[in-house]
Parts: structure tokens; C-alpha cells; sequence
């Protein structure tokens, strides 16, 4: 059968991929232990599930406005004003179905073929694939572990064309955790004030499992900064931070022009999205934050046994992350190792071999653009997290 060449111009997604390999090995009565997990493992909070019962109940179950409910845009504007400081209207805000879907809109309103995107590495996996989609040519900057996995102005500056259309980040960082400072921030806003035509898609799904705010200090976004506040599209949503994973809901802040343009590509191909998860997300919004708080505090204990447990592992190279739930270690230290018929060549060969042989899935660097990486994530109980490391060490171990 012939299908579409669109096909060709982009992969499936390794996290994805993964996860699907280690149901596999459950369904043949396998215990993996799932280090690749990219969502909270905690339970929607009982208030927001309660006023997900409420909707049903009260019938909201009819189609929805394709950007989102007026009074659930207007809550987003509030959060944004309360929690970052910036001023939206309600016709600025487009609610998609996830923040991918918040990504492909934002993307396909500005790229055409031929356009570049800048995207630092190591970077989330669908950043790079959505673009290709969009028929754009993607600009790589390679952000190094001794800078933790931030950019400099030099080094945006030096990947700028009179092509680049579209730059893309996310602070905190999916894979690394890193998260830029307002000082990083106004230094990589200085040079797209030298460029009016670029946008800037401003990732902050992880704002919330933020480990540098102890002292009260919000999440700093680089909107913050009125030269170029116009040309920056806030992605966000619930999944991370009030464990909504599948619940499906994400959304934009932008100038009106994208919004409006993000709200007729996604009326051609999902219209609005779940009536109950919107009904549910306005009580998520409004409510007092206490439920996330706790969830960071969880996340807070675990990111310091997994460094304890990567103690261990001195072979394994990493940056503390400041952010999201995920350690990323260079593992250069195994490849040309083996054991067995297991010869390790690369990252990927590495997290397939913990995966077939310690029975624990990780995600390869080399889907985040950083090859000699592996991500580890810590989104899991404390007591998976430590058969997990044990069994990466003695896995490791095994490789001469």
C-alpha cells in the first residue's frame, strides 16, 4: 500500500517506543521496572476528580468552543497572573488537547517549508518530529552538561539565519531538569530583540516541579520581558503538574494573531477538547496548590536518593537537575563493553540492554538529540526506584 511521504520525514517516539516494549515484557510475565516513565505516578487530587463527577452530572456533555471554555480561559489568565506575573486576555488562550497539541498548532501557524527552527539539545522528543511535519529545516545547539544543558546568548546568536523562524525550549527541561535563571533569560531575550521576525515557544509544562523555588521564588518565563513578550507562545497544562496525565489538556498564551491562528488549524482537526477534563482543569486552576506542593516534596526526596544511588555509580556522569523528574547521565564509560552476545555501541544499545537484561526501561539520549546520554526517570515509588538502581548496578557490573 502507498502511503503519504509525511511518513518518511519523521519518527515515532522513542519515550513511546519504550514504553511500549516493556509492556511486552510484562505480558510475557517479565517484572520491568519502569525508570522511562515521563509522568507524575501520583493520583489526580480528590477535589479535581470530585468536580469531574460534578460535570457529568450536570451534563457537560456537549461539544465545546474549539479554543476552550470562556470561564476555563479565564482561569488560565488568572493562574498566569497570580503564578507568573503576566497579563493575558481570554481570546489569548487556545486549550488543546495536551501540550503536544499546543505545540503542532503553534508550529504549523508559523513554519513553512524552508523555514528554520532553533532547538538547544538535549531537547523533548516530539520538538524536532512536529517540526519536520511542519516541513521545516531544524537547527540543533548543542547545550553542554558543564553549562547544564543551557544555551548562552553567543551560542543562540550563532545559529540565527535570515531563515530562522521559530526558536523552542522548556525550562524546567525535558530530559535534563535544568532551568534557566531570569539573569540566563534576559541574556537570551536581548538577542531576539535584535530579531523581530523570530517567536519564541516558551515550554513550561514542568513549571511546577521546580526544586531552585524553595524560597517562594515562581518559576521565571522568559515573557517576563515586554521587548519580546508578543512573540512568545507559553505552552503549558495540567498532566505534570496535578498528575493529569491522561486526562489531556494543554494550553497556549500567545499574542492574538497566533491564538487565533492555532484556533482554526486545531477546529479542522480535534475541535475543543474533553468538556469534563475542561469543567475538571477550572477547579485544578482555582484551587489552593497544596496537593502539587506535596507531590514536589515526594519528587524532592527522590531526586536526592537517586543521586545518593548514582554515588554508586561514579561511571555515570551527570548535571543535578534543578527541575521535572528526570536524571540524565552520560554513559560514554560502557560503550565497547559487553557481555554476552550484548555489545554495547551506543546509548541506545545500553538501554536496550538494561531493559532485556535488568529488566528496567530507560529512554536512550540519542531521542533527545544527546547520544551519549541515557534519561532516568524518578517518577516512580521510592521502593521501584531503589530495585531499580540495584538492578542497573548489577546489570552495569556484568559489562567487560
Amino acid at each position: 500500500m502507498k502511503l503519504s511521504s509525511l511518513l518518511s520525514r519523521f519518527s515515532e517516539p522513542e519515550t513511546i517506543k519504550m514504553a511500549k516494549l516493556g509492556r511486552e515484557l510484562r505480558a510475557k510475565g517479565i517484572d520491568v521496572i519502569d525508570l522511562s516513565l515521563g509522568e507524575p505516578d501520583f493520583n489526580t487530587p480528590e477535589h479535581i476528580k470530585e468536580a469531574a463527577k460534578k460535570s457529568i452530572d450536570d451534563n457537560w456533555s456537549h461539544y465545546t468552543p474549539v479554543a476552550g471554555y470562556p470561564d476555563l480561559r479565564e482561569a488560565i489568565c488568572k493562574k498566569l497572573l497570580r503564578d507568573n506575573g503576566l497579563e493575558y486576555t481570554p481570546q489569548q488562550i487556545v486549550v488543546s488537547t495536551g501540550a503536544k497539541q499546543s505545540i503542532a498548532n503553534t508550529m504549523l501557524s508559523i513554519l513553512d517549508e524552508g523555514d528554520e527552527i532553533i532547538i538547544p539539545t538535549p531537547y523533548w522528543v516530539s520538538y524536532s518530529e512536529i517540526a519536520r511535519i511542519a516541513r521545516a529545516t531544524v537547527v540543533f545547539v548543542n547545550a553542554t552538561a558543564e553549562a547544564k544543558f543551557k544555551i548562552t546568548p553567543a551560542q543562540l546568536e550563532a545559529a540565527i539565519t535570515d531563515k530562522t523562524r521559530l526558536f523552542i525550549f522548556s525550562s524546567p527541561c525535558n530530559p535534563t531538569g535544568s532551568v534557566y535563571s531570569k539573569t540566563e533569560l534576559e541574556g537570551l531575550a536581548k538577542v531576539f530583540e535584535k530579531y523581530p521576525d523570530i517567536c519564541i515557544i516558551s515550554d513550561e509544562i514542568y513549571e511546577y516541579i521546580n526544586f531552585t523555588n524553595e524560597s517562594g521564588d515562581k518559576l521565571e518565563s522568559i515573557a517576563q520581558f515586554p521587548s519580546i513578550k508578543d512573540r512568545v507562545i507559553i505552552v503549558n497544562g495540567l498532566s505534570k503538574g496535578f498528575a493529569m496525565t491522561g486526562w489531556r489538556l494543554g494550553y497556549i498564551a500567545a499574542n492574538l494573531e497566533i491564538a487565533k491562528a492555532c484556533e482554526k488549524i486545531q477546529a479542522q482537526i480535534t475541535s475543543g477538547t474533553c468538556s469534563i477534563t475542561q469543567r475538571a482543569a477550572i477547579t485544578a486552576l482555582e484551587a489552593p496548590l497544596e496537593p502539587t506542593y506535596e507531590m514536589v516534596k515526594e519528587f524532592t526526596i527522590r531526586k536526592q536518593r537517586v543521586k545518593e544511588l548514582l554515588e554508586e555509580l561514579p561511571e555515570l556522569k551527570y548535571a543535578e537537575p534543578d527541575g521535572a523528574f528526570y536524571v540524565f547521565p552520560e554513559v560514554k564509560y560502557y560503550f565497547g563493553k559487553k557481555s554476552g552476545e550484548h555489545i554495547i555501541n551506543n546509548a541506545g544499545d545500553l538501554s536496550m540492554y538494561l531493559l532485556n537484561e535488568a529488566h528496567v526501561s530507560t529512554v536512550a539520549g540519542n531521542a533527545f538529540g544527546a547520544p551519549d546520554y541515557i534519561r532516568i526517570s524518578f517518577a516512580n515509588s521510592m521502593e521501584k526506584i531503589e530495585e531499580g538502581f540495584k538492578r542497573i548496578k548489577k546489570g552495569l557490573e556484568k559489562l567487560q
